[in-house]
This record gives structure tokens, C-alpha cells and sequence, in this order.
């Protein structure tokens, strides 16, 4: 073996040295009564594994016989996912000072990087063999952290309904890749490639594997564990489920999809026409019919994993996969802005987390209030704020070249009326926190450290992204 390979992997070379240093500190400190530094040390490191991931980002590489595969554009979503981890661990601080989970405060963050490994591998697969590897690597310590919070019923039936889907969905995808096998002879997806063809075997394959990462992005109709398990799992891990764990998933599907399934396209394609207008539709009527919150933005992720799916319909493979990336980018901040507040409330009104817990909120916490306002309207698309821009790009990603081909225009107008239901829903919260009365609205409190600084970041991100040009610009060149 050629040990100057694992040079070209320096995403995962340090993140597997970050979660040895952590595993090193917190067995060396477990027991001690102060261990305030931790949570600073993990997010020191995170926010240079981003850094030294996008300096690192022009490196080009195919190793181990191309099983791996270092790409620009791998690297700067990994840069991307590695960030939004770092804004997840930045806010967990304070759900991790209690009594009880603090004694689990080194396995959550053993737990979320190696998660992330998982979805870096994931990300860089040159084959179905490392591809399944990194997705079930990623997995398993998901179901860990789902489960964390053990004074909670909900918490266990939440773990429980996310690893046995997650079981099915890789069982599912599992025979769906052994039909592929089976029909070209190869997991490489190099040599898979040409030998594609559209007979029966192949595209039964193609539409299992398809279903096993729609569990896992909650496409429907793979979503029905989605609201179960946001609700009962802790709402940091929610927060990390919606956002970091859907936006590798969903990159990995749109590289697979273009490239490796090329051949196929106008059979997955007419798939994901499908799909993408059963998720928006459905889980935005669904969301309007929800009053406990956990669950409605569980409704709102499946609505947008719509969205992020809907650029990869489009012909034009830069625009597509750059117009996801930004999507996701921007997603990260609005949606852990929203689930940041989601934990401040919880925290601070007895952990109730339905709708009702924000009447009046503005009249007691006007500035939280204002941030959530911000953070709903970009969710929802509502100009000048980011989440405009990445749906406009996506949109502009669905019908680019598509010559004579109306489907994609009319799925696009399907998403188009979709964001209006959208408004409609995420008002509902703003009207809860400006227009409801309450008789005994949450008191005033102060936002700990941790808390105002990842919804300064997150704000930042919401009201200067869209406006700033170079971020698109620097993602599209990596396409």
C-alpha cells in the first residue's frame, strides 16, 4: 500500500485526529467538576477542520484503486457541513451543563464526529462498497445520539423508530445495489457507468438504492419516521439531524444521480419529479396542521429536501450541484437559527415546545422574537433574506437546459405555489409571537454565551448571504 495517499485525504485525516484528541481529553478529564473548556476545544477544532478543508479544496485525487475520490466540490461541502457542525456543537453547550447530560458531554461529541466522518467518506466514495460503508458510519452513532437524552420516554421510542428504519433503508438499498452488481459486474462507479443499460435488473436496482437515501432524506413517501423522531430526540441532535445529515445526503444522491447514473437519466429523473412534488405538497400540509414545533419543522425539513432535490432535475450538472450546495449552506443558518431559539424556549419554560409556549413572545423577549421572524422568513423564501436567493437558484438549476421539456417547468411551478403554502405556515409562529395574547407569556430571561453567539452567526448568514455574491460564485467554480 502506497501510505502517501492518505495525504490527499486531509478532510478525514483530521477529523479522525480531532476525534482522537477529544476522546483523549474527555477520558483524561471524565469525573472532574469543571470542564468549561471542552466545549470551546471541540469548536476550535471544528472551525479549523472547515479552514484547512477549503485551503485544501483544489486537491484533485482518485485513491485506493478508486474507491476514494477527492474533488473541489467535495471538499467545499465538506467544508460546509464541517462549519454547521461547528455552529451545532457551539450551541449544545448549554443543553450539556445540566446535571444529567453532562455526563454524556464527551460521547456527543464523539458521536457527532463520527458522524461526520461517516459523511465525509460518504461523500468522497468511489464506490458503492465505501459509499455504503460511510452512509452506515454515519448511521449508527446517529441512533447514539438520538437516544442521549435518557430521562425522557420519547427519547427511546424516537431511537427506536430511527434505527429500525435506518435498518430497512439499508437493507432496501442494500439489494438495490447487489442488482446494480449484478448487472454490470462492478461497484465502481467509474466502470459502473458504461456499463449501464435500461433493462429491468438495472433500473429496479437504481429505483432501491434511490428509496434507501430517500429514508435517509426523508423524501416522501420515506418520511414517516421523520416527525416521530424529531420530537423525541434532544433538540440539539434535531437541529444536527435536519440540516447536516440531510445536506450530505442529499449532495451524495445529486453526484450519483448525474454522474454515475447518467445514462439512466430520464429514467430517475421522471422518479424524482415524482418524489419532489409528493414532498413539498404533502409535508407542507401536513406542517400547517401541527401545533408542537419539534414536529412541525420536522414536516418543514421534509418540505425542503424537497427543494434541495429539486436542482437536481436540471441538465446542467455545475448549476445544479452549485445551486444545492447553496441551498444547504444557506439552510444550515436559517434552520439552526430557528432550532437555537427552539432550545432557549425549552429550556426556559419547563421543556414545552409546542406553539402555544410562544404567544406573546415578543412582549417578554423581543429579540428573540425578531431573530426567529428572520430566520421563518428565509425558511421561507421571503426577499432579501438568503433562503430567496437559494430558492431562486434552485429553480433556475431545475429548467436550465431543458430544451423543449416541459416537466420540469411545471414541477418547478408546483414548488413555486408550494413556497406561498410555506408563508402561510411559518407566519403562524410569528403570529403566535407577535399578535397572540397570553396569560402567562415566558418571562424575560438572558441567553446564555454560546446561544447569542451561533445566532449571531446564523443572522449574519441569513441577512448577508444572498447579497454577497462570491459565496455563489466561489461554489460554482468548484463545480
Amino acid at each position: 500500500m502506497n501510505y502517501i495517499q492518505f495525504f490527499d485525504m486531509v478532510p478525514e485525516a483530521l477529523l479522525v485526529a480531532i476525534l482522537i484528541i477529544t476522546f483523549v481529553a474527555d477520558f483524561a478529564s471524565h469525573g472532574k467538576q469543571n470542564r468549561q473548556w471542552l466545549n470551546p476545544l471541540v469548536s476550535i477544532m471544528l472551525v479549523a477542520l472547515a479552514a484547512v478543508t477549503l485551503l485544501n479544496g483544489d486537491t484533485t485525487a482518485t485513491l485506493f484503486g478508486g474507491s476514494y475520490v477527492a474533488t473541489p466540490a467535495n471538499a467545499m461541502m465538506k467544508a460546509i457541513l464541517a462549519a454547521g457542525t461547528f455552529i451545532v456543537v457551539l450551541q449544545s453547550r448549554r443543553w450539556l451543563s445540566d446535571k444529567v447530560t453532562a455526563e454524556v458531554e464527551g460521547e456527543f461529541y464523539m458521536l457527532t464526529l463520527s458522524t461526520l466522518l461517516g459523511m465525509f467518506v460518504m461523500m468522497s466514495a468511489g464506490s458503492f462498497l465505501m459509499f455504503f460503508l460511510g452512509l452506515e458510519t454515519a448511521s449508527v452513532p446517529l441512533a447514539c445520539m438520538v437516544a442521549l437524552d435518557k430521562r425522557r420516554r420519547e427519547t427511546a421510542e424516537a431511537a427506536a423508530k430511527f434505527i429500525l428504519t435506518a435498518t430497512f433503508s439499508s437493507g432496501v438499498m442494500l439489494y438495490g445495489i447487489s442488482l446494480l452488481y449484478a448487472a454490470t459486474g462492478t461497484l465502481y462507479f467509474d466502470d459502473v457507468t458504461p456499463r449501464l443499460s435500461a433493462d429491468a435488473m438495472t433500473i429496479a436496482g437504481m429505483v432501491f438504492f434511490i428509496a434507501g437515501l430517500g429514508f435517509k432524506l426523508s423524501l416522501v413517501p420515506f418520511h414517516f419516521w421523520t416527525a416521530d423522531t424529531y420530537q423525541g430526540a434532544p433538540t440539539t441532535v434535531t437541529g444536527y439531524l435536519s440540516v447536516i445529515s440531510k445536506g450530505a445526503a442529499a449532495f451524495t444522491l445529486a453526484v450519483l444521480l448525474m454522474k454515475v447514473f447518467a445514462p439512466l437519466a430520464q429514467q430517475w429523473q421522471q422518479m424524482m419529479n415524482i418524489l419532489i412534488v409528493l414532498s413539498i405538497t404533502i409535508a407542507n400540509l401536513m406542517a400547517i396542521r401541527q401545533s408542537e414545533l419539534k414536529r412541525f419543522m420536522a414536516f418543514s425539513s421534509i418540505s425542503q429536501a424537497g427543494y434541495i432535490m429539486l436542482a437536481v432535475i436540471g441538465a446542467n450538472y455545475g448549476a445544479s450541484l452549485s445551486s444545492l450546495m447553496f441551498y444547504v449552506l444557506v439552510y444550515i443558518v436559517a434552520n439552526m437559527s430557528v432550532f437555537a431559539i427552539i432550545a432557549t424556549v425549552e429550556e426556559n419554560n419547563g421543556g414545552r415546545t409546542d406553539m402555544r409556549a410562544y404567544d406573546a413572545l415578543y412582549t417578554t423577549n423581543p429579540k428573540l422574537a425578531f431573530l426567529m421572524t428572520l430566520a421563518l422568513f428565509s425558511l421561507g423564501g421571503i426577499p432579501p433574506f438568503a433562503g430567496m436567493f437559494s430558492k431562486f437558484f434552485v429553480f433556475l438549476a431545475a429548467v436550465d437546459g431543458q430544451n423543449g421539456n416541459w416537466v420540469p417547468y411545471i414541477v418547478m411551478f408546483i414548488a413555486l405555489v408550494n413556497t406561498v403554502v410555506s408563508l402561510y405556515y411559518y407566519l403562524l409562529i410569528v403570529k403566535a409571537m407577535y399578535i397572540n395574547r397570553s396569560e402567562t407569556p415566558l418571562p424575560t430571561f438572558r441567553t446564555d454565551c454560546n446561544t447569542r453567539l451561533t445566532l449571531t452567526i446564523c443572522t449574519a448568514g441569513i441577512l448577508l448571504m444572498g447579497i454577497v455574491s462570491c459565496i455563489y460564485e466561489a461554489l460554482r467554480h468548484t463545480c
